[in-house]
């Protein structure tokens, strides 16, 4: 049986899609149910949604043997996982972003806010500035317009909350997709089951390219 890890939500919805033309559907992750596990005994595969960011806990830890999760999440938390495949899917970046009029001089310590602590810590220590990190959950775009930092750290998409809020993106730190990633342990077991996921969904990836 492959255990398969889906972000909740529209993402993982479309992976699902993916998972389904490659040959492995599950008819009844489709109907209207609070379930959160699926199986198709015949083609020996189970799905369960998850947070977008536990995927990569359960692909980690070996609950799931492949998974579907941001690169976010993956320079953020860092799991021992393979990163198999990009697909192109929940394209958006990750970017500092600040008040209009704001300017960065270098002369005194930076006060970053974000949910990223590492990506923004190795973002600025790759660029030798000092910063004071702010690590926040909830809204960050209210930081810097209430003194509490002077510039975020954030994933942007459309960057409408950020219009919205008279915030702009200064620098954008790097792109961000969805990534299939797979166990260690899985990949060497289920080698050969997971070669073939791969393959199939890498061809549907190149045909939407």
């Amino acid at each position: 049986m492959l255990n398969v890890a889906l972000p909740k939500g529209r993402l993982g919805e479309k992976v699902y899609a993916m998972f389904e033309a490659a040959g492995y559907p599950c008819p009844s992750i489709k109907e209207n149910t609070r379930k959160l596990i699926f199986e198709n005994e015949e083609k020996q595969v189970r799905y369960f949604w998850v947070k977008p960011s536990d995927v990569s806990i359960y692909v980690e830890r070996g609950a799931a043997d492949i998974g579907v999760a941001g690169k976010d999440i993956l320079l953020e938390y860092e799991p021992d996982v393979y990163e198999l495949l990009d697909l192109n899917l929940g394209k958006c970046r990750m970017a500092v972003a600040a008040p209009k009029d704001f300017y960065d001089d270098g002369e005194k310590t930076l006060k970053v806010a974000t949910k990223f602590t590492n990506i923004a810590a190795n973002y600025y220590n790759s660029i030798g500035r000092d910063i004071d990190i702010i690590k926040l959950n909830g809204s960050i775009e209210i930081a810097p317009i209430l003194s509490l930092s002077d510039v975020i750290v954030d994933i942007v998409e459309t960057g409408t909350t950020l219009k919205e809020n008279d915030l702009e993106v200064k620098t954008e730190i790097l792109p961000i997709s969805a990534r299939l990633i797979a166990n260690k342990s899985s990949f060497k077991f289920k080698g050969k089951l997971i070669e073939s996921v791969l393959k199939s969904i890498e061809k549907q990836v190149k045909k939407d390219d």
